[in-house]
């Protein structure tokens, strides 16, 4: 029987997972496939710019008051890994 932790980190990336397919399927794919109207950045150049934007808020707020940008690091990152292994 799985133990607290392991239930806890299941749980976590089921957020994440679900919280990725949503914002995909509501804004196109465009964080793999982006429409490039003003910029012709790769996807990936472009994931390490908004992780950037997310680390930056990081360092200014206290993680426990926006859970959201933590949400949205882990996001970006994960979408990061998927641009790198499909060779986009």
């Amino acid at each position: 029987m799985p133990g607290g932790s392991e239930i806890e980190i299941r749980a976590a990336c089921q957020r994440i997972e679900d919280l990725l397919v949503e914002k995909n399927r509501r804004y196109g794919d465009s964080a793999l496939h982006p429409i490039r109207l003003f910029s012709s950045a790769a996807p990936d150049e472009q994931l390490r710019v908004r992780i950037d934007d997310k680390l930056s808020r990081l360092r200014s707020i206290d993680p426990a008051e926006d859970e959201d940008v933590l949400l949205d690091l882990i996001g970006y990152l994960v979408l990061l890994l998927v641009a790198q292994c499909s060779g986009d």
